[in-house]
């Protein structure tokens, strides 16, 4: 069966497309003895056949789903001639952006990889924006910058380009006067140090003091250093949703150290432990015993403990707590095959201790990467990321649906009340997005 779509115009006639309904078992090869002069090809992603007039040839084409190849059947002088040629993938295809948008990202791009700071900053920024237009103008950066990370770590022999380090530690443990300190000291010695600095945000007004850049007045204005408080926004973990994606524009930048700084210690806290290759807990000299060491989720995640401000008059103290430390750490499963979990004594105010801890981190770094293990470990944590980011985007679409967006209000008002149980109104709303998909 035919259908012939024409277009009317002043003074003629003008056969804009045809379509052709013919099953699915009909072989192309036998269209073509019918029809000579046209080309054929059976493609993916559409069901129905369409023939269109294309400058001097007709074209018929099948498009079936769940295929990723395009055959393609055409008449020649030599006979019947088959092509076969890969389609693109509609989750492959990016939406092509403005050429202003084109500008933004090319901008960005060359600044980065060159070193300019404002770039790095302005970047950030793009990648933590909420906006559905401004997050898929930062994939296309990103995907930029991760080609060209590649790159650069084929020419670096395989190996990664910056040591990705997080710390950790409760309120007072002196985490930014350590980070200047040790910031202060790698500069020094020619490396190029990243600091990502989340600080956590108001559940009452959803604000952020980000005043971690003013407490390192010293790094803040080192030219080999680049600091960037972000808010958690209420993220589980202590760390931003996009604190991976600026790790690797970090990198990007060039800068071959990325401290990674969170805000508290508890069970559900080390999310941070999945996008860095080593996780340092800096604690006080009165931190509590073993058991309360212990009882923390995230000393399991440490790879080196670091008990700060071990001077003056809290030597003493520190000194046993590094003892009852060093003793729990002996009760925990070892994660690493060449590494043991170390527990050191340093003083970020005297900078005693600071240049034997590096010792032990270029150690862990040389120890893990020659054992495959950091490797293993990247790809890991790029897997466990991108389930993470799936949950947070299941829940913001799951909100936004239109099958429980109206609902969502009156099973809250009905939870509020005690007419209907929290777990019954989930299986509601769960039931109503679910029939809907």
């Amino acid at each position: 069966m035919f259908f012939f779509l024409f277009r009317v115009s002043a003074n003629r006639i003008v056969l804009v497309s045809l379509v052709l309904l013919i099953p699915n078992k009909m072989k192309i090869p036998s269209l073509l003895l019918r029809f000579p002069h046209c080309c054929f090809s059976r493609r993916t992603y559409f069901p129905n056949f369409h023939f269109t007039s294309r400058v001097d040839f007709l074209c018929i084409e099948s498009l079936t789903p769940a295929q990723h190849y395009q055959t393609k059947w055409i008449s020649s002088s030599n006979g019947l001639r088959r092509e076969l040629r890969q389609q693109v993938a509609p989750d492959q295809q990016v939406e092509e952006l403005s050429d202003r948008e084109q500008r933004l990202v090319d901008r960005l791009y060359s600044g980065l990889i060159q070193g300019h700071r404002a770039c790095l900053a302005e970047s950030i920024t793009l990648v933590e924006s909420t906006q559905s237009r401004k997050k898929k103008i930062a994939q296309v950066l990103l995907q930029k910058v991760l080609s060209y990370h590649r790159e650069q770590e084929k020419l670096n022999q395989g190996k990664p380009l910056a040591f990705r380090v997080g710390l950790s530690g409760p309120p007072g443990a002196g985490k930014s006067t350590f980070i200047e300190c040790f910031g202060k000291m790698l500069t020094e010695r020619k490396y190029k140090v990243s600091v990502l600095a989340v600080d956590p945000s108001s559940s009452t007004s959803g604000g952020s003091l980000l005043g971690d850049k003013t407490r390192m007045t010293e790094l803040s204005r080192d030219m080999n250093a680049y600091i960037r408080p972000s808010p958690t926004r209420g993220t589980l973990g202590g760390v931003t949703r996009t604190t991976n994606e600026a790790i690797l524009l970090c990198e990007g930048g060039g800068y071959n150290v990325v401290l990674v700084e969170t805000v508290g210690v508890g069970q559900s806290e080390f999310a941070v432990a999945d996008m860095v290759d080593m996780f340092i807990l800096l604690l006080p000299p009165a931190g509590g015993d073993e058991l309360q060491g212990i009882k923390r989720g995230i000393i399991e995640m440490a790879d080196l403990v670091a008990i700060n401000k071990a001077d003056g008059d809290l030597v003493v103290p520190a000194r046993r707590i590094q003892a009852e430390y060093v003793s729990a750490m002996k009760l925990l499963r070892k994660r690493s095959k060449v590494w043991r979990p170390k527990v050191m004594r340093i003083s970020a105010k005297t900078g005693e201790g600071i240049s034997d801890m590096w010792d032990k981190m270029t150690e862990f770094h040389d120890l893990v990467l020659t054992s495959g293990e950091l490797i293993a470990k990247r790809r890991k944590q790029q897997k466990v990321w991108m389930w993470n980011l799936i949950q947070e985007n299941m829940l913001e679409h799951f909100r936004s649906h239109l099958a429980v967006k109206d609902k969502i209000p009156l099973l809250e008002e009905k939870v509020l009340h005690g007419v209907l149980s929290p777990g019954l109104a989930a299986d509601l709303l769960l039931k109503a997005f679910k029939d809907s998909v």
